[in-house]
């Protein structure tokens, strides 16, 4: 069984939804099929209709935080050693060799990407070419439009 990166605030946030689907969705999407019912023919009741297909996505995505959590690799990246390499979890601060612009990155598993937030997949392409090099490094990343030069600055374990 294969096991997935994530960070210690990502199984917190899966966790947390879980509670909240489980003790406050599903209790009232029951609620509302067991409402919808008592206003009599369900086949024109859309109410009813409505709120099943909540529960049933309600119930996917119960199995779905389930499944992931029992396949998880908590990784706590505070608690490995500072060695200026790049890792799963740590903050990254790069330079683009071309334009001098500094962009600060945390890798982090597929489901607490958000690149607003600069939290980056560590399946993504620029975290492939990142992991396992250290401060001082220059990596090349390929992109659609052809291949980005960056040099890593600073490493932080936060």
């Amino acid at each position: 069984m294969q096991k997935y990166p994530m960070t210690v605030e990502g199984e917190k946030a899966l966790r947390d939804e879980l509670q909240q689907l489980k003790t406050v969705e599903r209790p009232r999407v029951i609620q509302d099929i067991a409402d919808a019912r008592e206003h009599g023919d369900l086949k024109e009741n859309a109410e009813y209709h409505a709120a099943r297909e909540q529960q049933g996505f309600i119930e996917g995505r119960i199995q779905d935080i389930e499944g992931k959590l029992s396949n998880a690799q908590v990784i706590d990246i505070k608690s490995i050693p500072h060695s200026g390499k790049v890792l799963f979890g740590t903050t990254v601060s790069i330079i683009n060799v071309d334009t001098d612009e500094e962009v600060e990155y945390r890798i982090v598993g597929d489901d607490e990407a958000d690149i607003k937030n600069n939290r980056i997949s560590v399946s993504s392409p620029i975290a492939r070419a990142l992991i396992g090099k250290s401060e001082g490094d220059t990596v090349v990343v390929n992109i659609p439009s052809g291949t980005v030069e960056y040099e890593i600055d600073e490493v932080k374990h936060v």
